[in-house]
């Protein structure tokens, strides 16, 4: 099968940073190994020397990754690569490539992957309109052009069971009809931040360290984290280190949404707080994660998958969680709290009760098992089949 994988990437100054773009990083090669021929689209290689790559431009902001195709590139793509599927991973960009595919006469299958989605739903079913995507008023444009990418596609793939249900909820209420097109397909992990749980030991007589490894959006419910922050490191049983996975960004970037770096700043103002960079480098990522002795989950309510979360999973961090979303669906129901007086319960009982902190990373271990990337590609093939 010739695969076409369409990426977009929205930070390629840190690409540790851009979780589409170490998706594809991981996937692509783990296609070839099943047989697969790949050529990624996309401003900058994913994959290995097996995969093919077409540069594309960078979308100087996430509206015109949403509403900039350039048709007559796409024609002269897919004619040139002879796809049989092509993998959209921004979904907005599913009718111009549809549009691509009848100018170039190509019948290859057009599969959607619903890497991230421009809503959420309230406790009450309400739909609401990812504050991050409603940039004068541009939230709905994007939800209907997200609606018509669906409506584009051969296939749909969705992260989880909780990402399928929000897409099929959200497209009946704008009369698209996804029938038996819908596919989940998990995203996969990244086999370099995988340890076994028994060999990670408690440092004696230091806090327990726990690390919270999100971008630093104000739509991730950062400023939730900053409130619970304070308590969490109250007692002196828990210190926290957060990452600043961004480091400096585009004034293109910054000028949209600047709360990573207030985010930052406020976070790095509290006591027993710790704000810390990998630099892009994933061996002194996975350093400061096995430092750690659990991750915490974003306060983010239309959260489909977390890259981070599954990265602390695998190196054996047991995670604590708002029970909200995905996050819901997947972490141990006992790491998930409602209040902020049993989030602090929770990390200081992993802090030092080890026979509980034992039990939760082995599960948390295991719990990113069917994620290799061997074992996802093969669920994409089946998908594009």
């Amino acid at each position: 099968m010739r695969v076409l994988y369409l990426l977009n990437i929205s930070n390629p100054d840190r690409l540790s940073a851009d979780s589409g773009w170490i998706f594809a990083d991981l996937l692509a090669p783990a296609l070839a190994d099943a047989g697969a021929e790949v050529t990624v689209a996309a401003p900058t290689a994913a994959g290995d020397a097996r995969c093919s790559f077409h540069r594309t431009k960078v979308p100087e902001t996430k509206y015109r990754a949403r509403f900039s195709a350039d048709i007559d590139e796409l024609v002269a793509l897919i004619r040139a690569e002879k796809p049989d599927a092509v993998v959209a991973n921004q979904i907005e960009e599913a009718p111009a490539i549809r549009t691509a595919l009848l100018e170039a006469g190509s019948d290859a299958l057009l599969a959607g992957y619903c890497h991230y989605l421009p809503f959420s739903f309230s406790g009450g079913g309400q739909l609401l309109l990812d504050p991050s995507l409603n940039d004068v008023g541009l939230g709905r444009p994007v939800l209907l052009a997200f609606a018509a990418g669906l409506a584009a596609c051969d296939r749909v793939m969705v992260h989880s069971a909780t990402a399928a249900s929000w897409v099929s909820a959200a497209t009946a209420r704008m009369a698209v009809d996804l029938g038996d097109r819908s596919r989940v397909v998990p995203a996969p992990r990244d086999e370099r931040l995988v340890r076994d749980p028994v060999t990670a030991r408690r440092r004696q007589g230091t806090a327990a360290i726990g690390v919270y490894n999100h971008r630093l959006y104000a739509h991730y419910g950062t400023e939730r984290f900053v409130h619970l922050a304070r308590d969490l490191v109250a007692s002196g049983a828990v210190q926290l280190q957060v990452m600043d996975l961004f480091g400096q960004r585009r004034a293109a970037r910054t000028g949209l949404d600047g709360s990573p770096e207030r985010m930052r700043d406020q976070l790095a103002a509290l006591p027993h707080v710790k704000v810390v960079s990998d630099r892009g480098n994933r061996v002194r990522y996975r350093n400061l994660l096995a430092e750690a002795r659990f991750g915490i989950a974003p306060f983010r309510a239309g959260c489909p998958w977390s890259m981070s979360v599954i990265d602390c999973q695998g190196m054996g961090l047991p995670v604590i969680s708002p029970r909200l979303g995905w996050l819901a669906e997947h972490i141990d129901p006992e790491l998930c709290f409602t209040t902020p007086a049993e989030a602090v319960g929770l990390a200081e009982r992993l802090a030092v009760d080890d026979e509980f902190h034992a039990v939760h990373a082995k599960r948390a271990h295991a719990s990113t098992a069917d994620f290799t990337p061997a074992l996802v590609a093969a669920r994409y093939l089946e998908a594009l089949s």
